[in-house]
């Protein structure tokens, strides 16, 4: 379509995200309250992220390390995942200033960067030869890095997807689980795993509603199973067979054998589900294994971890970054730097190895971490199989046949937040009984095709 229609497209699209953002102005504070971005040369930064169990170490590690070496105070914002998108989106959109830094993921790089919302890193980076630039894993490098060849992110941590799962009670059942498994290897093990102990379903997955929720791991099942978003010259597919067989065996197993309240089940939810015991297996992100191998987890030292579950496709793991940006309008660029090179430096995480464990290091961006005795030595029931799958992820071929845009768990354009969070509410509905997922899906075509139309 003509680019003035699509630059409207776009602008409509984050508007819509910042009038949502306007909702949540409730904030976790650290180093003092928050407020607008600090004059030139301010010692102050002002930082929004997303509140993951690793960002949180963050933000009570930078005071006593970050701050009292460098005397840049840090006033943190941290959100849930939704709330979090919404927000920065606001707030780049417009350009208002208030964040110096965000975390943004290797979705909104290239959107935000082809827009002019981000600051390039590469003359930091060039200053910086004690960052080492080149120990970042190159997928996160690419992912990170836009059309016009700049660097506009570093990454707090990389991660892919796999299938945890409980290594004593697959043992007590008897059942034994496949190094790569298929799907339908997974569906036979949750039903037999269901009810194994007192309360416990045999998988959870996410079914809270979100393009970065629900719809992360089930388009992972799309691609893998035969279907896609959209054909190569934007074609919506989400009525067609493959597409429909994917939602219906995600749907399926939620509902057969999932957690209980799976509607209102994120990321967050079934990480306490798996802890809790109340989850035989789980699929999602591999960042979830530094919790779950954490000195004070309940469950440490039980989880097993395998690759992604598969069908018509040799892999199926995503990709994906919580990485963080500096925003165009900041005036506070050099120390942004600082901060970030710091979040991201392997001294960062020598720092979290030393302070909370070496399980819960944010790994998964730097070659130099899967050489570190002392991770490999916390960290060996995962961190072979995390550094495989990020290496087998394929975002530029994640399916069976040709993409129009990249992306393994979304759709790689500037429409697909509000298309993915609208399909997310359909499939959640059907998760929840309260319609088929024929019609969920009925909907949700007619919603892609509006989108694939502006493209043709």
């Amino acid at each position: 379509m003509p680019v003035q229609r699509r630059r409207r497209t776009l602008a409509t699209r984050f508007g819509a995200a910042a009038a949502t953002a306007a909702l949540f102005t409730t904030g976790v504070a650290c180093s003092g309250a928050g407020g607008s971005g600090g004059s030139p040369g301010s010692a102050t930064l002002n930082v929004l992220m997303v509140n993951n169990p690793q960002m949180i170490e963050l933000q009570k590690l930078t005071a006593d390390h970050f701050t009292k070496e460098t005397g840049i105070k840090v006033n943190f914002t941290v959100l849930p995942e939704n709330d979090v998108r919404d927000k920065i989106s606001q707030d780049f959109s417009n350009q208002a200033g208030q964040y110096d830094v965000a975390t943004i993921s290797n979705y909104e790089v290239p959107i935000y960067a082809k827009n002019d919302w981000l600051h390039a890193l590469d003359e930091q980076v060039a200053k910086d030869p004690a960052f080492d630039q080149d120990d970042i894993l190159e997928p996160l490098r690419k992912s990170l890095t836009a059309a016009d060849g700049k660097l506009y992110a570093e990454p707090f941590y990389g991660e892919s997807s796999f299938l945890m799962y409980r290594k004593d009670v697959f043992a007590e059942k008897g059942l034994t689980m496949p190094e790569r498994p298929t799907w339908q290897q997974v569906a036979d093990l949750a039903a037999k795993a269901d009810g194994a102990r007192a309360g416990m379903k045999g998988i959870c997955l996410r079914g809270l509603p979100g393009w970065g929720e629900v719809m992360a791991p089930l388009t992972t099942v799309v691609n893998t199973m035969g279907g896609t978003w959209f054909t190569k010259d934007w074609q919506a597919q989400l009525t067609a067979p493959e597409f429909k067989q994917a939602t219906s065996f995600y749907v399926g197993l939620l509902r057969d054998h999932g957690q209980a309240g799976a509607p209102q089940s994120g990321y967050a939810e079934c990480l306490g589900s798996l802890t809790q015991g109340k989850t035989a297996m789980w699929y999602d992100a591999t960042a979830a294994a530094g919790s779950l191998e954490a000195a004070n987890s309940p469950v440490k030292g039980k989880i097993g971890y395998v690759q992604a579950p598969v069908d018509k496709t040799e892999s199926s793991g995503w990709l994906y970054t919580w990485a963080f940006g500096v925003q165009k309008a900041s005036k506070n660029a050099d120390n942004a730097w600082k901060f970030i090179s710091w979040a991201s430096s392997k001294k960062y995480e020598e720092l979290v190895g030393e302070q909370i464990g070496w399980a819960n290091v944010p790994a998964g961006k730097r070659a130099s971490t899967y050489a570190n005795a002392q991770y490999l030595k916390e960290s060996g029931a995962f961190s072979a199989v995390t550094l495989d799958a990020i290496k087998g992820a394929r975002p530029d071929s994640p399916g069976v046949q040709p993409r129009p845009a990249p992306g393994i768990q979304f759709v790689g354009i500037p429409e697909f937040t509000d298309l993915g969070t609208k399909v997310s509410q359909e499939i959640s509905a059907a998760i929840a009984g309260r319609q088929s997922v024929d019609e969920a899906l009925s909907k949700s075509q007619a919603l892609a095709e509006k989108v694939g139309e502006e493209y043709r």
